[in-house]
């Protein structure tokens, strides 16, 4: 299999572990390498038209302080793509909903860095749980805009244009960059601002994204439903758009995987 932007991927990787202060031991070609070769020796593991995600991780090893020098715990896991959690959501779009729970304050950890310590992730999971057991938390900033949803990025679209909040506190995602590109080809206009609930409750279409499921819409925030029909057309052109650029339906690969 083609593994995602895995160059773009290991880029950001690079510049997390050098913000945290961790030396891998390994430069970015050298993990590009490993990443390929993990993929290699377990592609027979993956299922007939099912897909790996692939996971790099580096601790700072079995230290008893940050500051000991003992080498570091390198770990590079494919796991295999259960389509069946999210399939479904791109017919009926998923219920985001946006817990208590806010996101890291950029005063506390810039939200850039691409990181495992995420208990408030946890926390905002259980509170979107408790409204809906199947819905996917998007969390709100400390100034009460809306950051991201726990797993990707939010996006959403008023009056043909596609709206997404600014890297002020959200993660840079490599596939909100891909989305950027996609839209600028197909001529949507695009502008990354500040927004708040009002502006999800009062758009036309609402989806996320991370390399996992791509594209997904949402159906519902809060329970209130978005928009008219799901997905929406500009959800769907961006679909079709994604599809075309990996060589892959990834609708109908999730669909299919799914009810196999």
């Amino acid at each position: 299999g083609k593994i995602f932007r895995l160059r773009e991927h290991l880029e950001r990787f690079m510049r997390s572990l050098k913000f945290t202060r961790l030396d891998s031991g390994l430069n970015i070609d050298e993990l590009e390498a490993l990443t390929h070769e993990v993929v290699r020796r377990n592609e027979g593991l993956r299922d007939p038209g099912g897909d790996f995600t692939v996971t790099q991780f580096v601790t700072r090893g079995r230290a008893k302080s940050v500051v000991d020098p003992v080498p570091p715990t390198v770990c590079i896991l494919p796991q295999r793509i259960d389509f069946a959690q999210f399939a479904k959501f791109y017919r009926s779009g998923v219920h985001v909903v946006i817990p208590r729970t806010r996101s890291y304050s950029t005063d506390s950890l810039d939200p850039k860095v691409k990181h495992y310590s995420r208990m408030n992730f946890v926390i905002a999971s259980l509170e979107a749980a408790d409204v809906d057991p199947e819905a996917y938390p998007v969390l709100l900033d400390e100034n009460g805009n809306i950051a991201e949803h726990i797993a990707g990025n939010f996006y959403l679209i008023t009056d043909g244009v596609l709206r997404m909040p600014t890297d002020h506190s959200s993660l840079q995602g490599d596939t909100q960059r891909a989305i950027r590109e996609m839209a600028k080809r197909l001529e949507i206009p695009t502008v990354e601002e500040d927004l708040q609930p009002y502006d999800a409750y009062t758009a036309d279409e609402i989806f996320l994204t991370n390399t996992t499921y791509c594209i997904l819409p949402a159906g519902k925030i809060d329970n209130r439903p978005v928009g008219g029909e799901v997905p929406g057309p500009i959800t769907r052109q961006l679909q079709s758009a994604w599809s075309e650029m990996v060589g892959v339906d990834f609708v109908d690969q999730a669909l299919t995987a799914a009810n196999a």
